[in-house]
């Protein structure tokens, strides 16, 4: 037999540590070379570490969330040496096996014990029992009350207190069906034996869960804490009639071939951006922190913030500028399909130049998104509503939709900021000036 280490490779790009996201292998598996192993995340992206060999597992260095620096031991491996014709099994190495998620509930209180009498007490005989009922579990005393042992149980599952539920049986006694009525609604637990018309259903909840930030979760918490505390966010907001713009959309919708996705407002959105940052270009821009340069881009590289399982992600629709508003319709939903899948490549999630964000439906009034550093800017868009408004000196209905954004205001100010959203509101509330070349 032979042993293997096997160290965390060199992902590129000035990598020096990678988290370990989640491991696909135990300690006494045995793998096929190429079988992937393990999935890590460096800073760029999500990457699945595949076995360099065929053997058996010895020992794994890392669990979900650790950061793992390269060149460090990940795994050894037991191969077979050249005149073997078998691996022989050999023990699993000992090692700390990750914590079972447990469902934290809340414990049923034990019954309370009946006090023991106490000697040359003399116990009153209680009252009689009618034949075929179920005797209660003990005689009412110093307030207790009278409920059989099944009762007693579902009033503890179901956090009801018996002494507020009216019995009607003898003495008061509790019967199922009074605690059944309580259950379904008829009456609710009331003092002096009186009934309410409902059931409380609020009762307390107990237990804490632990979630452990990995991943991309983390990737993102630490991007958006970093963006949030360098850059001096500067916030605009303006409202557009897009009254024309559902008009066109409706039409184009219902003109496309069958089967056709409809248009959304983002590819009307991404055509007027790319041609408003002709005349911004300071919006459209990195800046380099080390080398503390502005860096102006001449194609638009959109950015679409999309919500995934994994997190918020930002897949790129490469030279916005160049594309016709179908193309940007099928670019926009081919690459927000392929983040929600997992499917995104790096250089799908990488590049953009600025960023748009929309929350569809649920958009809001306002939003305060926040910048995707390295960019200067992004849009975020809200819902459209029907509102009334002040149009030509009378009260119209109009398609009222806000623009949210936010610019870093070392680099855009204020001023600059107000007038690119105004000319983005300019064309987007006269649809048809998006397509007149310039």
């Amino acid at each position: 037999m032979t042993r293997y280490v096997f160290k965390m490779p060199d992902l590129g790009e000035g990598t020096v540590e990678a988290e370990v996201v989640a491991w696909h292998i135990k300690v006494g598996d045995m793998v096929q070379e190429d079988q992937v192993m393990a999935e890590v995340m460096t800073d760029k992206a999500a990457v699945e570490v595949p076995a360099p060999v065929s053997g058996r597992i010895v020992t794994i260095n890392g669990q979900p969330g650790d950061m793992v620096r390269v060149g460090s031991e990940l795994v050894v491996f037991e191969t077979a040496a050249a005149d073997d014709d078998v691996v022989a099994p050999v023990a699993p190495a000992a090692m700390p096996s990750p914590a079972p998620e447990v469902e934290l509930k809340q414990a049923a209180p034990a019954p309370r014990a009946t006090s023991p009498s106490r000697v040359g007490e003399v116990k009153q005989p209680g009252p009689a029992v009618a034949p075929g009922a179920t005797p209660a579990v003990e005689a009412e005393i110093g307030g207790r009350v009278k409920a059989s042992p099944a009762t007693r149980r579902k009033a503890r599952e179901a956090g009801i207190d018996l002494r507020q539920v009216p019995g009607s049986g003898p003495s008061g006694r509790i019967m199922p069906k009074d605690f059944d009525a309580v259950m379904s609604g008829a009456a609710r637990p009331g003092k002096n034996g009186g009934a309410a018309a409902a059931p409380s259903p609020l009762r307390q909840r107990t237990g804490v869960e632990e979630v452990k930030v990995i991943g991309v979760r983390r990737v993102i918490a630490q991007r958006m804490t970093d963006a949030a505390r360098t850059i001096p966010h500067f916030s605009y907001v303006e409202e557009v009639d897009v009254t024309e713009l559902e008009s066109l959309r409706a039409h184009l919708n219902s003109k496309a071939p069958k089967g056709t996705p409809p248009l959304t407002y983002l590819p009307f959105l991404a055509a007027a951006l790319a041609r408003v940052l002709e005349e911004f270009p300071q919006c459209n821009a990195h800046y380099d922190a080390e080398r503390n340069v502005l860096i102006r881009h001449g194609p638009v590289h959109l950015g679409v913030a999309t919500q995934t399982s994994d997190g918020l992600k930002v897949p790129v629709v490469r030279h916005a500028e160049a594309r016709t508003l179908w193309d940007l319709a099928d670019e926009i939903r081919r690459v927000s399909d392929a983040a929600k899948g997992g499917k995104a490549s790096r250089e799908e999630l990488s590049g953009s130049t600025i960023t748009i964000t929309s929350l569809g439906r649920m958009g809001g009034i306002v939003s305060t998104p926040i910048i995707n550093a390295p960019e200067m800017g992004i849009i975020g868009v809200n819902k459209a509503i029907d509102r009334p408004v002040v149009l030509d000196g009378a009260i119209a209905i109009r398609r009222i939709m806000n623009l949210s954004s936010s610019f870093d205001h070392r680099f855009v100010d204020g001023y600059d900021a107000a007038a690119m959203i105004l000319a983005l509101k300019d064309l987007l509330e006269h649809p048809a000036t998006i397509f007149i070349p310039g």
